[in-house]
C-alpha cells in the first residue's frame, strides 16, 4: 500500500463574493489569509465576519482592554490581504454555544452579504491526530454550515425578512479551512508573503501567547509547503468542501 498523501484538487474560482465567518480574530490568518489575498487579487469581494472579538485570548489583559486591541489588529490584518469589510458580532469569546441563536445570527449575516461561497475554519474535533480543536471553532463551524442553508429558507427566521433583507439561497458551498479532512486546496505561492504579513499583524495576540522564538513565517511555511506538495505547487492552503447544491 502506498504511503503517498492523497492529491488535493484546486478549488473553483468561478465566483465573485465570499463571506468568511470564523470564531476569533486571527483564525483566518493561520493559513487561509494567503488564499484570501489570491482571491481579492483576482477582483473578488471578500468580507470577514468575526463571531467574537477574541477578548479572552490574552491572559495578561482584561477583556475590556483586549477587545479593541484585537479588533484593530484584525482590521489591519484584513487590509493587508485586500479585505476592507470586517464586522464583529460581539458573542462572548471562549463560550460560544452551537444552537438556534447562533444559527439565527449567522443566517442574518449571510442574508445581508449574499455570498456565493462561505468560508469558515476547521470544525472537526481535532486538527488531525491528537491535537484537539477549540470549542468556539467547533460551535461556529457547525452553525455556519446550518446557517448557510437556513438563509435560503424564508420560513426559518422569518422575522429577519423585510424589504431590505430577503432569503438568500445562493451559497454554493461552505469551505472549511485547515480541516484534517481537506480534499481541496488553493495555490498560495504568489500570495504567501501577504499571508505571513497578515498573521504578523496580530502582534499583541502572538506576544500574549508567550510562544518563545515562535516565527509566523516558519509556522505557515511548514503547513503551506505540505499542502503545496499535494496540489503540485510550492505553497497551498487546504480546505474541506461542503457542497450545498442538490446532487453535489
Amino acid at each position: 500500500m502506498s504511503d503517498e498523501p492523497t492529491a488535493l484538487e484546486p478549488l473553483p474560482e468561478d465566483w465573485e463574493r465570499a463571506l468568511c465567518i470564523v470564531a476569533h480574530p486571527d483564525d483566518l490568518e493561520f493559513g487561509a489569509a494567503a488564499a484570501v489575498a489570491r482571491w481579492t487579487g483576482q477582483g473578488k469581494h471578500v468580507t470577514y465576519c468575526m463571531v467574537t472579538s477574541g477578548e479572552a485570548g490574552i491572559d495578561g489583559l482584561h477583556p475590556d482592554e483586549c477587545r479593541p486591541l484585537r479588533e484593530a489588529e484584525q482590521v489591519e490584518s484584513a487590509r493587508i490581504v485586500g479585505v476592507d469589510d470586517v464586522e464583529f458580532l460581539g458573542q462572548p469569546d471562549g463560550i460560544v454555544e452551537y444552537g438556534v441563536a447562533l444559527r439565527r445570527l449567522l443566517a442574518e449575516a449571510i442574508r445581508r452579504h449574499r455570498p456565493e461561497v462561505v468560508v469558515t475554519g476547521n470544525f472537526r474535533d481535532t486538527w488531525g491526530g491528537a491535537s484537539l480543536n477549540q470549542a468556539d471553532h467547533i460551535a461556529v463551524g457547525r452553525a455556519v454550515l446550518d446557517a448557510a442553508r437556513d438563509a435560503g429558507n424564508r420560513w426559518i427566521f422569518p422575522e429577519q425578512l423585510s424589504a431590505d433583507l430577503e432569503p438568500w439561497g445562493g451559497v454554493r458551498a461552505v469551505w472549511a479551512a485547515g480541516s484534517p479532512e481537506s480534499r481541496h486546496a488553493v495555490d498560495t505561492t504568489d500570495t504567501f508573503d501577504l499571508g505571513v504579513d497578515s498573521l504578523s499583524a496580530h502582534r499583541a495576540y502572538i506576544d500574549g501567547l508567550g510562544w518563545e522564538n515562535w516565527d509566523p513565517r516558519e509556522f505557515l511555511e511548514g503547513m503551506a509547503r505540505q499542502s503545496g506538495q499535494r496540489l503540485g505547487v510550492a505553497f497551498a492552503a487546504p480546505f474541506e468542501v461542503y457542497p450545498l447544491g442538490w446532487g453535489d
